[in-house]
Parts: C-alpha cells; structure tokens; sequence
C-alpha cells in the first residue's frame, strides 16, 4: 500500500508486455541525457541530469525464490513488486535493488513467516547497510551516515560531510514544505544511499554500465533500479587537499567555480530520490514529465551567499526564469499536459524544462492547495500503468478546474512580475 492508500495488485499482463513497459519508460528518462540542460553554469561545469524510472515495492511479504538458468543455481528473496499472467516477477531486494526474473527460471517460491518479515522489514541498520555497500564499492571507499542518508565516498571527507549537510537539510525541508501544504509523505525507515566518486574518470569508468557513452557528458543522475544518487566530486579540491589533510568548509567549497552546478545537480537528483522514496509518486506510474522535473527544478535553485550552499524552497530558478522569457510560445502547457513525448526532441526540450519549472513556479505560488490535490490525484497512480493523453487532461481539469489554454493566460500573466 502506498502513501495514497493504493494496493499494488498482480498483473494482467504477461511478464514480456511488463518488461517493455519498463524498457519504454526507462529509455525516456536515457534520452535526456543526451540534451544540453542549462542549469547553473560555471567555467569549468555544465550541471547535467537523468532521472531512470524504474518500479519500486508495494508488497509487505517477503518471498524466496529459488532460481535455475544459464549461469546456475542461486536464491534470491524481496518483495514482489509486480507479477506478470505468466508468472515471473519483478522482485525488490532487499539492497532495493530490482530485478526482473523470468517464470522459466523460478523453480520454486516460498512466503517467509510473519517473524521472519517482521525482522527482515527492520534490518535497515546503517552499520549493516554501510557494510553491504562497503563490500560492494570499489577500493577505497568510506562511509558517512547521517540521520536519513548514508554517504559513500572516495574524496575527501570534508566534502562528503558538507554535502551529507546538504542533503538532510533537503530532506526537512522536503517533509516540512509538504506537510505544511497538506499532502502527508512516508517517512521511509531506509536510508537514502549516495554515492560520491572522487574524480570524473572513476565516475565514468563506474557509471559506463549504467549511462554509457552519456556518461562523459551527466555530472549526476539519480538511478531507481538502485535507488541511489551517483555524482562525483566538482570542485576538484580533493586534488589540493588530499585524504587526512583535514575537512575544508563549506565557503572554501563554494569558492570552487562549479559550486553553483554541484549544489544544483545534488538538490536535483536528491528531491527526485525523496519525491519517490516518500509516496509522493508510485515508481513508473504515469507521472507526467513536466511535473517529476518541475518540482526538482522548483527546489534545486542553490544560494552561493550562504556557506551552506542551499537554505530553502520555490526559489526564482533564474536559468530557467531567462530561458522561458526568450523562448516561450503560446500552447506549451497545453503539450506538457497531453504528452511527455517532446522533451525527447532535441530542439524542444530544453524549452520544454524552462516550461516545466515557469508551471510548477505558477501552480506552487498561486494555486497550491490545487496542485496539493493534483500531487494525490497522480499518486493514485499504480505503478505501470498507462494513460492516455485524454486521462491526463482529465486529471489536470479535476485538480485546477481550469483547462490548460486558460491557464496559460494566467501563468503569462504571472511571470511578466517575476523579478
């Protein structure tokens, strides 16, 4: 069940039909990588992103499975995500990792007992957790565990201090903004897992399964399959200040000319990692595009005066502010709305996001309480299902009570006093 009170339920459909859902879904959030998006830009970084959608539990049990195939025998136990007709399953480990397992290779299936869930749903120690990670990791990495996250990393431990110091003041803010606003979150008893590498070619090298050759290219991305947020360190300062010669502060760290990309691409990927983590959205429900990149975009402006880096939310994105003024046109909300298939076009996408935040900016400034509703209308969401470009106009309407071409009278309206 998730924060809506949505029950996850077995799939109708075959575990094949399944998969290209996911593949679909997963390939729109790849295609981004390859768009130039314009964040924060310093001289010597361009803050880039992706977001994978990928599925995430809705089941309670735990189950065992015991598997048979090409590479042999192996065991492996989680929480069903979703079952096909057929019989396979996508399965939630308990790293939260997730793997699709065919139904030829399942030879035999068994339901823990209530005691067993029971301690298997609080085995989320950190040691525990920090010491899986350890043994996973390459060479040389150390854990940081704060409250809600734990840091691994191979840079400096100054710099991982300072941004584990960054992401749980994200975190509070998170919880606090949208409890103020009336939309009640989970608070997940698991740890967000980060993972900070300490060059760009360790990065790479480490990220190449996952991103291929658009590593080079994405300085940080948030990936659902594992549930983590990878980036590497942007300062460059691990160089100047090599391992035990002492933490650097968070002024020393701003004064890097990649601060302001760094602090936008961490509170990114991080609001992505809480708005999935929290209830806010299923994992590959038919979240509109415009609405999981709006509300990231809505909270990563960073604030370089502060030695922290970041103090708080709905901040004017001046990037973006600029980018919608110059570039503009009349029916763009009514696009978003409809289809997410635009943001996959070269030419429109980087239009498309300055769209996307001028929207989210309007609706959280003017109209929260509605976009409060429309935030559990799409939570509703269960996770692969579809809609069509009618359901989403429908679930638009029902939450601001306007259609998208009147809105957008409003929203130009509105932006012509943003300063």
């Amino acid at each position: 069940m998730n924060a809506f009170g949505v029950e996850e339920s077995r799939s109708t459909r075959p575990l094949e039909i399944l998969r290209s859902v996911i593949l679909r879904r997963v390939a729109k959030g790849r295609s981004m990588l390859h768009q130039s998006q314009p964040r924060y830009q310093s001289r010597t970084a361009l803050a880039m992103y992706v977001t994978l959608f990928v599925l995430g539990s809705q089941s309670v049990a735990v189950e065992i499975f015991d598997l048979s195939g090409p590479d042999g025998a192996r065991t492996v136990e989680g929480r069903v995500v979703v079952e096909g007709e057929d019989g396979g399953v996508l399965l939630e480990q308990a790293d939260e990792r997730l793997e699709l397992i065919p139904a030829e290779l399942i030879q035999s299936r068994q339901t823990r007992s209530d005691s067993e869930d029971e301690e298997s749903l609080h085995d989320h120690d950190h040691d525990i957790i920090s010491q899986r990670l350890l043994a996973e990791l390459p060479q040389g990495f150390e854990v940081l565990q704060t409250k809600h996250y734990i840091v691994c990393f191979d840079t400096t431990r100054g710099y991982a201090q300072w941004c584990a110091s960054l992401f749980e003041r994200l975190h509070d803010a998170f919880q606090n903004y949208w409890k103020q606003a009336g939309l009640e979150l989970v608070k997940s008893t698991r740890p967000h897992i980060v993972v900070i590498f300490s060059t760009k070619s360790r990065y790479v090298e480490e990220s190449a399964d996952e991103l291929g050759p658009a590593a080079e290219n994405v300085v940080g991305y948030y990936n659902l399959m594992s549930n983590r947020v990878v980036t590497f360190d942007l300062t460059g300062m691990d160089l100047l200040n090599p391992r035990g010669g002492g933490s650097r502060n968070g002024l020393e760290i701003l004064r890097s000319p990649a601060a302001a990309g760094l602090v936008a691409t961490l509170v990114h990927e991080a609001t992505h990692q809480m708005a999935f983590n929290c209830g806010m959205h299923q994992r590959l429900a038919p979240i509109p595009l415009w609405v999981s990149e709006g509300l990231a975009m809505y909270f990563e402006t960073p604030d370089l005066e502060s030695a922290r880096g970041w103090r708080g939310v709905g901040q004017i994105n001046r990037p973006r502010l600029d980018h919608w003024r110059t570039h503009h046109r009349a029916g763009a909300i009514e696009k978003m709305m409809m289809s997410d298939e635009l943001f996959r076009i070269p030419r429109d996408a980087l239009d498309l996001y300055a769209e996307s935040w001028a929207l989210t900016y309007f609706l959280l400034k003017t109209r929260k309480p509605a976009f409060v509703e429309y935030m559990r209308i799409l939570g509703q969401k269960p996770s692969l299902s579809e809609d069509s470009s009618q359901q989403r106009r429908e679930d638009f309407h029902a939450a601001f009570g306007v259609d998208a071409s009147e809105l957008e009278i409003m929203l130009e309206r509105f932006m012509t006093k943003v300063r």
